[in-house]
């Protein structure tokens, strides 16, 4: 299990867009888009891009940050705080 990591959610399928759902349990209905998911070794699973479905029991649209999603499929998902912004270039 990930050390003081906050359980989101599990996987629900992935979508035909290529985007994971997960399904918010209570402690994840407080996450916003931008924020980083892992599973339960570390690894990162992807990005929030946005929440959906009903205010009672909302799913998360995820952006994959790995090309093996078929077995993310039933996993435990847990929250890694928000990304960091890319920095600028100056020119």
């Amino acid at each position: 299990m990930v050390p003081n990591l906050g359980e989101v959610g599990e996987v629900m399928h992935l979508a035909k867009s290529g985007r994971l759902i997960v399904k918010l349990s209570a402690a994840g209905q407080n996450i916003r888009a931008g924020e980083i998911l892992v599973d339960s070794s570390g690894r990162r699973v992807g990005k929030v891009s946005e929440l959906i479905g009903p205010v009672g029991a909302p799913y998360a649209s995820v952006i994959p940050m790995t090309d093996r999603t078929a077995r993310l499929v039933g996993e435990k998902v847990f929250s890694a705080g928000q990304a960091k912004p890319k920095e600028r270039r100056r020119k």
